[in-house]
């Protein structure tokens, strides 16, 4: 069968490359070698033709006319985004020979990677990239902006990322939308809820902002920020108390249920409203509606990791389906991610045997700015990749001092000129995933999907995985795992890995069938991968962590005095800075606006439509006031990470703190304190 990259006009099988736990079956049309439309696949078992716009407006971005076709050397001041462009071979011959010099003069861990997941094909974001840093001997990146603390908190209770099968939660009674605005971020999720509602099932949405997902619940309930972990114990205190529990359930497949029962005394109805903000008589009849109602789902989002606490929030939450056994029902349970279902080999897609020593030095990508502007051995070159921490990384007047620095060589790979590529000193073109060879897996549902090139990279622009190889035999490294190609990384992901649920997964059988479903055993998978090999309610694995063994609510850090709580949350229509320079989705959001509870806003003179400053020790942004009753008094939520506005300076992460949460290295981007003034 011919390749779609070879063929000119037709229909093609695709697969959405965005950070979304969706990862959406595609069709992909071409006409004269051009793709025209995107729609959704409709044969695709979970997201059956059904897209976001951001996918469906994809054929814009790839051919935008300010996408790179080449590459570019900086001319200008750093910042200014001045650029001539170069050759190819300019480009490489330049990195390596700084890169060899670098080597020689102050070690090679003083050359660092950057990345995340701007694009979710693994081979491109975790393959031969990782096999070249490793045998380049860099510093190592800690790559923990998103999801790492929530994770770290999960598997401490479930020993992995074992979720409910999403397209089972369709059978749920009552679903849980927990620190997630599903519609945004998760909308196949919210078609399964639909599906469920119409055979009688309830909604309920918890979280800071009565964003799209608490206005499409039957009941939405406002938290205080960072509370999330107390309002669990509150329920888990009732349902002891009432007798809600299922103490079968407990007995056969949990450990400490006895040590929790009394633990949670303390977290009586009267203290939990006074920490989370919810009425007494809402945490009752939550905690009753969810301990007489089964199958009863939670889905766990992003959100409420993402503070000082993160961690043990969404470690806490995770213990309420074993209360009731939920686990025993179909569409019952949890799920925060579903990776474990998906595992390949990472080992031998990622080749850490090729570091030449085991102690190199690991820099968290949260605390970017300090690395730049603080480390004694500093970082004197910066590769930037399927990111853009000038916009995503907190505290950003740190990261941009540090990228204005003249002693420090930045190459940046990319569609556009971001705002950290106006800082670089060399931009490489970069593919699209529709060019690109590779296989993803998705953290939601329980599908691995290959990607094959659908259209011949635009201008000069190059995959991951062909520049670097190009700059390991630049570099002179001769090893056969630095040559490979993409296919072979493919089929190295696959062969000999550890997953029952895929026992037999081929590269072939990957292009025959496109999407391939990972088996599971038993609605609860037991034993699990914990210690004990049960849900662990009491984690001594916890305690000889230095963490506290039962959960337990630990407020935020009280950083300041500044009188509001500050919530940078995601918006509809970008996916961080992704999208937010397509001037169709600027459009479709409108502005960048900043909720505040009408009593506050009453306090400071403020009125929707007003331009507000809001500032604290770390910067400053401008954002439009919406003024209502959409948030809690005291909290202030802006959504979409902007990079410009008629009201001026939206870098909403200026305010936001580097400091690390408690598990898993995550960040703290929710933990922050701000003030606001009109303008």
């Amino acid at each position: 069968m011919a390749s779609p990259v070879s063929q000119s006009d037709g229909v093609f099988h695709s697969v959405c490359s965005l950070d979304c736990p969706d990862q959406c079956g595609l069709l992909v049309h071409k006409q004269n070698g051009k793709i025209v439309k995107i729609t959704g696949d409709p044969e695709h078992p979970v997201t059956k033709g059904n897209i976001c716009n951001k996918v469906r407006h994809m054929t814009e971005r790839i051919y935008d006319a300010k996408r790179l076709t080449h590459p570019l050397r900086r001319v200008g001041n750093k910042g200014e985004g001045r650029f001539a462009p170069i050759s190819w071979e300019e480009a490489i011959g330049e990195i390596a020979e700084r890169w060899k010099k670098l080597i020689a003069e102050e070690g090679a861990e003083s050359i660092l990677p950057y990345s995340f997941y701007g694009n979710m094909g693994r081979i491109n974001t975790e393959g031969m990239d990782r096999r070249f840093f490793h045998r380049l001997g860099a510093s190592r990146l800690d790559r923990t902006i998103c999801n790492s603390a929530g994770n770290v908190g999960y598997t401490y209770t479930m020993g992995g990322s074992i979720g409910t099968d999403p397209e089972e939660t369709i059978h749920a009674k009552l679903l849980i939308m927990w620190g997630i605005n599903a519609v945004s971020t998760n909308q196949h999720q919210v078609v399964l809820a639909e599906q469920a509602r119409k055979n009688g099932a309830q909604v309920v949405a918890i979280d800071v902002h009565k964003n799209q997902t608490g206005r499409w619940a039957d009941w939405f309930i406002p938290i205080l920020p960072g509370t999330d972990s107390a309002l669990a114990l509150g329920m888990m205190h009732i349902l002891f108390a009432e007798n809600l529990v299922d103490e079968a359930f407990l007995q056969t497949y949990t450990v400490g249920h006895e040590a929790l029962r009394e633990h949670v005394r303390a977290y009586d109805p009267a203290t939990v409203s006074s920490i989370t903000g919810v009425p007494e008589q809402d945490l009752y009849r939550l905690a009753r509606l969810y301990g007489q109602t089964t199958p009863s789902f939670i889905r766990i989002g992003n959100g409420l990791q993402h503070h000082d606490n993160g961690g043990m929030s969404v470690r806490t939450i995770a213990c309420l389906p074993a209360l009731t056994g939920q686990w025993q029902y179909k569409g019952g349970g949890a799920l925060k991610g579903n990776s474990k279902f998906l595992e390949f080999n990472r080992q031998a897609l990622q080749r850490p045997d090729l570091l030449p020593k085991q102690d190199i030095r690991i820099i968290n990508m949260n605390q970017l700015g300090n690395a730049l502007l603080s480390l004694d051995r500093p970082i004197r070159s910066l590769y930037v990749y399927n990111s853009n921490p000038a916009v995503v990384a907190p505290e950003t007047n740190k990261v941009i001092a540090g990228l204005a620095r003249e002693d420090l060589f930045t190459v940046v790979h990319d569609l556009f000129v971001t705002e950290t590529a106006k800082y670089a000193d060399l931009v490489l073109p970069a593919t699209s995933s529709f060019e690109n060879t590779d296989f993803y897996t998705s953290y939601w549902h329980h599908y691995v999907q290959i990607q094959q090139p659908v259209i011949e990279p635009v201008g000069e622009s190059k995959s991951n995985t062909e520049v670097f190889r190009l700059l390991a035999k630049a570099m002179g490294f001769t090893e056969q795992a630095l040559q490979d190609s993409d296919e072979e990384l493919i089929r190295q992901a696959w062969e000999h890995h550890q997953n029952p649920g895929l026992p037999d997964l081929t590269y072939e059988q990957l292009l025959e069938r496109q999407y391939v479903k990972a088996k599971r055993n038993g609605r609860l998978p037991v034993p699990l991968p914990t210690p004990s090999g049960k849900i662990e309610l009491y984690s001594a694995r916890m305690e000889a962590d230095g963490l506290p063994p039962l959960p337990a609510y630990l407020p935020p850090v009280e950083e300041s005095d500044y009188p509001f709580r500050f919530i940078p949350g995601p918006n509809h229509n970008f996916l961080n800075s992704t999208f937010s320079n397509s001037e169709k989705h600027i459009r479709l959001e409108k502005e960048p606006k900043l909720h505040i509870h009408a009593s506050d806003a009453a306090s400071l003179g403020i009125v929707s439509g007003d331009r507000v400053k809001v500032w604290n020790q770390r910067g400053e942004c401008y954002l439009i006031a919406a003024v209502g009753e959409n948030v809690l008094p005291g909290v202030l939520v802006s959504q979409g990470l902007w990079v410009d506005s008629p009201a001026g300076k939206p870098f909403v992460n200026a305010l936001t703190p580097d400091r690390i949460a408690d598990m898993g290295g995550g960040a703290t981007f929710f933990s922050g304190r701000v003030a606001i003034q009109k303008v």
